[in-house]
Formats: structure tokens, C-alpha cells, sequence
């Protein structure tokens, strides 16, 4: 199996109350980053998962009723801090990155992905099905802005539920099987189901052990310790919620089991790139 080096990016913020991340929380507004994994293979060369916020993200939601959006959850982005300015400073040009793997299709996640047209975009087939199932408003609803796809096109696409299925490492026997992009092993799209259609992590192995990138099965790391949902209205609104609390006790039991196995969830603020991350 390749090894693959890594590195998390904040492209933005929100704010929201905590108990709309976890069931016990308090009503008090906390800042939820937009974390963005960037990988590197030594053949496939610079890979996102996810894209975070951006100035595509504000553009979109500048009017009614995509302003709604950012009145539900305020965004915060200087300039300077979306994926592809902080990837610049990094030596890494736009049309370096090869590949965008989008974990789901709401906005945090996608916003960026106008700032890599070169890039190839692989998602699942799911959520591109439900992306392009609601009109305006319905989407909306759903956390979804189908116009920052920018004009992709679905014969440009390539479909996780398409790519050969390979067995997990061992300390993640709780999560079955992957689909694997590269045909190496080296990374692996895990299904996730309940907070959206067509909603997938991905694991890879950094030469340290196994990295699971699990978008927004959880928002937090301590809530996946602690095997704490967030409410019934707010993953019955964006999701199944009996499925979303199935997936997440799955993610506790993997995390009791095999702690060795680093969590990775993309609104963690333990993960975020100014502190030092916990498993």
C-alpha cells in the first residue's frame, strides 16, 4: 500500500450554537472550522478532500434566498484564507492539484471547488443524484447550492460507488469494505450514511497508521468518544437520523476498539491547523 503525506487546511469558519452539533450541549455560539484534508501521492500527485469556504461560497450565497444560508450559520473568511490563496503560499498552484474528492455536497464542502477547474472530481453518485433533485429552494433546504459546481459535467465525473471494492486495514474491520480510487489501496472512500445522501470518508495510511477522514459523521472527535448525536431536528433535517446515530456508533465502537486509528471529522476545532490534534 502507498503512503501518502497529508497536511489539514481551515478555508473558513461558521458559528452556531454547540447543541446544534451534539444533544447535551449549550445554546452558546462556537466557531466549527471548515477543515480541508490535502494529500499527496507520489503518482497522482496533490489531492482535496472537500474545499471548504470561499469567495465562489460568498458570491452564491450574496442574495435571497441562498443568504438564508449564512444567516442560519455565519461564515467568516478573510481573503487570504481560502484553500487556494493558503496553497499558494505553499508552493502548490491550482493546477497542481490533480484531484477534488467531495465527502458530500453541502456548501462548506464544496465551495471551493471553482478555484480548481483543471482538477479531476470524484464524488459519489448518490449525492450528485440528490444535488440535482431539488429546484431553488429545495435545495436550499437541504444545505445544498448546486451553483457552485461551476458547470460540471456529469460524463466528467467519477462515480465512488464505481471504483473496485477493497477490504479495510484490519483495525477498521468495524467499516467493512472501501472503493478504491487508485487501484493501489493507498486510498480508500468509506461509506458514512445518515447526515446526507451519498455522504463517504476516506482512509490512507501517512506511514504513522491508519487517517480516517470522516466528514461530517461527526462534528467533533470528543462527540464520537462520548457517542453523543446531535439532535433529532437537525439530522432529520439534513439526513436519516437513525441512520446518522448507527454511523456514528460505529465510529465510537471503531475508536474504543482501535485507537490507534486517528478520526478525523472536518469541523473539529481539536483538529484545527494552529493546535496540536488529538485522536
Amino acid at each position: 500500500m502507498a503512503i501518502l503525506e497529508w497536511r489539514l487546511y481551515e478555508a473558513g469558519f461558521c458559528t452556531h450554537p454547540e447543541r446544534a452539533t451534539r444533544r447535551d450541549a449549550g445554546l452558546q455560539a462556537c466557531e466549527f472550522p471548515a477543515l480541508v484534508p490535502v494529500l499527496r501521492h507520489a503518482e497522482h500527485s496533490w489531492i482535496l478532500f472537500d474545499t471548504g469556504y470561499s469567495e465562489h461560497f460568498l458570491k452564491a450565497t450574496s442574495a435571497l434566498p441562498e443568504r438564508l444560508y449564512r444567516v442560519v450559520t455565519p461564515v467568516h473568511l478573510p481573503p487570504q484564507d481560502t484553500l487556494a490563496s493558503q496553497l499558494r503560499r505553499d508552493g502548490v498552484a491550482p493546477e497542481d492539484v490533480a484531484w477534488v474528492l467531495l465527502s458530500h455536497m453541502h456548501g462548506d464542502h464544496v465551495g471551493g471547488l471553482a478555484d480548481f477547474p483543471q482538477a479531476r472530481l470524484a464524488c459519489a453518485r448518490a449525492a450528485w443524484d440528490d444535488l440535482h433533485a431539488h429546484g431553488r429552494i429545495g435545495a436550499l433546504r437541504r444545505g445544498l447550492l448546486p451553483s457552485l459546481l461551476h458547470g460540471r459535467q456529469e460524463a466528467t465525473v467519477r462515480w465512488f460507488e464505481a471504483l473496485p471494492r477493497r477490504r479495510l486495514p484490519a483495525a477498521l474491520h468495524l467499516f467493512d469494505d472501501g472503493y478504491d480510487l487508485f487501484g493501489d489501496g493507498s486510498l480508500l472512500l468509506v461509506p458514512l450514511p445518515g447526515h446526507a445522501p451519498g455522504h463517504y470518508g476516506a482512509v490512507f495510511d501517512d506511514g504513522k497508521g491508519p487517517v480516517f477522514l470522516v466528514a461530517d459523521a461527526s462534528w467533533s472527535s470528543q462527540a464520537i468518544r462520548d457517542n453523543v448525536p446531535p439532535p433529532a431536528a437537525v439530522t432529520g433535517w439534513l439526513g436519516d437520523t437513525a441512520t446518522y446515530r448507527e454511523t456514528l456508533a460505529r465510529l465510537h465502537a471503531l475508536h474504543r476498539a482501535s485507537p490507534e486509528v486517528r478520526i478525523v471529522p472536518s469541523h473539529c476545532r481539536d483538529w484545527r491547523p494552529s493546535r496540536e490534534p488529538r485522536a
